[in-house]
């Protein structure tokens, strides 16, 4: 359904397009700096159009370039913090298991959430 809709909103698309294009058909200078020119006014807005379509996609591939590698860079970031918390759980759990020497018989520690 969803590309039925985009199916008919770009024949409306054209169309309007169409009649904008038979009724911008007067030539205009366009004015470069070396020169002038005259060119239908349609070209001209066309042209125009399709210039700024392709500076800002242009510009939008280029910010989720960046984007894609921060996040990488993030990624492998979070994976050695998440590695370096794994060891740091795995020394606390072995000094929790690991009896007590200051008296004369040895204790072990529990955890203060444990029910045991």
């Amino acid at each position: 359904m969803k590309f039925q809709w985009s199916l008919l909103f770009g024949l409306l698309f054209a169309i309007i397009i169409a009649l904008f294009a038979i009724y911008n058909v007067d030539t205009v200078p366009v004015n470069y700096v070396f020169g002038t020119a005259k060119w239908p006014l349609i070209l001209v807005i066309l042209g125009s159009a399709l210039l700024g379509a392709l500076l800002s996609g242009s510009v939008a591939i280029y910010r989720s370039f960046v984007l894609s590698r921060k996040v990488r860079h993030l990624e492998k970031e979070m994976e050695k913090k998440d590695a370096t918390i794994g060891v740091l759980q795995n020394e606390v759990v072995a000094y929790k298991e690991k009896p007590v020497e200051f008296f004369e018989e040895p204790v072990t520690v529990k955890d203060e959430n444990s029910t045991i």
